[in-house]
């Protein structure tokens, strides 16, 4: 399986798979089937195994299904899931696009029936954090109480103790902007912060959080925006910043599936921070490999990477 590595003076650009090769073929070729206007089985059969081949790696099994389920379209997931109605893999693709579907305006996804396909999945392979990943995540989407959460989360924790997309939907549900507060955002990393492994794949959580918050300060605009700036400055921020920057671009620290998405992230931050040696030195650990977020908070994504990624080559 692909792990990260360095890959000096590579040209900027965007791959929903980051340096998973086996996924990048997989997911060509589903888009192709598309664009012919058809599905074979040979194309189910390579994402089955696609998926499957990340064995109990549960985050790379979650990076393999979410890049697919955005390649997939709307009708993939469902003849996938109608053709196989017991294998594993197209019960939990079939349920990650009802979750894409249900964000959307207007939507009609029973959410109810997407949590029953979760429980199928769980039932077929016991050991999977996912279907549970994915059953919390419809409650985020619908805003339910965090009684609802708990015994979800007490299950995923059970199963895969540091998941990146387990934590991240819990970061998202616990934010001000949707079912929590500051405070509870405080405790969620209190109660990991001092159990989690240094490079385990949820390590982005922290920082994660702190960029989502200078976000916040920003769009509120007046003096919280005037005061960005200062964000940076904070002890927290500084403590995260540090560890982060002498740590993660070295070629192997990181070795989840999406730690190119987390040294994205990493050399954002820095950059807010006005800290530009060490970005430039997190830029150039990405070999040219850009994520959506959080660059596209203030334009076009690509073109704001590659702004800074081209500076970063240039010192080298």
């Amino acid at each position: 399986m692909p792990v990260f590595r360095r890959r000096k003076g590579s040209r900027p650009r965007l791959v929903p798979e980051l340096d998973d090769a086996a996924l990048g073929k997989v997911r060509r070729r589903v888009e192709t089937c598309w664009d012919r206007g058809s599905l074979d089985t040979a194309v189910m059969a390579l994402m089955n195994d696609v998926i499957d081949d990340a064995g109990e790696d549960w985050d790379r099994k979650a990076h393999r299904l979410r890049v697919l389920v955005s390649s997939a379209g709307r009708s993939l997931p469902g003849i996938w899931r109608q053709h196989s109605p017991r294998n594993h893999a197209a019960l939990l693709l079939h349920a990650w696009s009802d979750l894409l579907l249900a964000g959307e305006q207007g939507s009609t996804i029973d959410l109810d029936a997407t949590r029953e396909t979760c429980r199928l999945a769980a039932e077929l392979l016991p050991a999977d954090p996912t279907p549970w990943t994915l059953h919390m995540a419809t409650l985020r989407l619908e805003r339910r109480p965090s009684g609802e959460l708990s015994p979800i989360w007490r299950e995923i924790k059970a199963r895969d103790p540091w998941n990146r997309e387990a934590h991240l939907q819990a970061l998202g549900y616990l934010s001000p902007d949707e079912c929590g507060s500051s405070g509870q955002v405080l405790d969620l990393l209190d109660s990991v912060r001092s159990a989690m492994p240094p490079n385990a794949p949820a390590a982005g959580l922290e920082l994660a959080a702190i960029v989502r918050s200078h976000h916040r300060a920003m769009a509120s605009g007046g003096m919280s925006a005037l005061g960005a700036g200062e964000f940076w400055r904070r002890p927290d921020a500084v403590r995260v910043l540090d560890h982060a920057a002498q740590h993660w671009p070295s070629p192997g620290y990181l070795h989840h599936a999406q730690a190119l998405a987390d040294l994205n992230l990493l050399a954002y931050a820095l950059i807010k921070a006005a800290r530009p040696a060490d970005a430039a030195t997190t830029l150039r650990a990405t070999g040219g490999v850009a994520t959506p977020w959080p660059w596209n908070t203030e334009g076009e994504p690509l073109e704001r990477f590659t702004h800074y990624y081209r500076r970063a080559a240039a010192d080298d």
